[in-house]
């Protein structure tokens, strides 16, 4: 495992960081902290932000840095990193949520990745293998909903997304409600648990 850090990082120094995928993974093998590099995360208050780390960062360690200027947008329009930094590791609230049946999704081993002490990791999942940006390593809708379970779409929906989002499903496509009302869509409720809650029905759209 050495051997092959080695070899990534003097791969990365030979040329500019975005010539190649960033690797979280070799980042944290080094025991760099998450705001080492993401130090604005601190008092952000807009998901506007960017929390990208600045050449001025990478550049101790990367001479010839090429950052990335923009990040990639996600479908939270409001997000406010410093109010919940400030509530601590949350990742046993998720847990607690996950053991009472209460979790809005299926958490697949999502279970075992919560023991950490680690505030950013309690959201921010799988850094410690991730060898490429990817929406997999963002928050999940269902950890949100743990805390924020008030939900009356669609006004529940402009708390955290822009009002001109995108957000249905591919499934509701024309004629949605005439085929899931048939049956033949075999829809499992608990599938539209994440948007529409548990306790949801039918008269609440219809």
């Amino acid at each position: 495992m050495a051997h092959y850090l080695q070899g990534l990082i003097a791969a990365a120094l030979a040329g500019p960081v975005a010539a190649a995928p960033f690797s979280h993974a070799v980042h944290l093998q080094l025991k760099l902290s998450c705001v080492a590099c993401h130090a604005a995360a601190l008092t952000s208050a807009s998901a506007d932000d960017n929390l990208l780390p600045s050449e001025r960062v990478c550049s101790g360690c990367h001479p010839h840095v090429a950052v990335r200027r923009a990040p990639t947008r996600t479908m939270a329009a409001k997000f406010n990193h410093q109010l919940h930094l400030k509530l601590g590791n949350i990742a046993p609230v998720i847990a607690a949520a996950i053991d009472r049946g209460a979790y809005l999704s299926p958490p697949g081993d999502l279970r075992r990745a919560l023991n950490t002490n680690n505030a950013c990791e309690a959201c921010h999942r799988g850094m410690e293998r991730a060898g490429a940006i990817s929406l997999e390593n963002f928050p999940k809708m269902a950890d949100c909903l743990v805390c924020h379970n008030q939900i009356e779409p669609p006004f529940s929906c402009e708390k955290c997304h822009a009002p001109e989002q995108t957000l249905k499903p591919a499934s509701h496509a024309p004629g949605f409600f005439d085929e899931h009302s048939s049956g033949k869509l075999k829809l499992d409720k608990a599938s539209c648990a994440v948007c529409h809650g548990r306790t949801f029905h039918c008269q609440g759209c219809h």
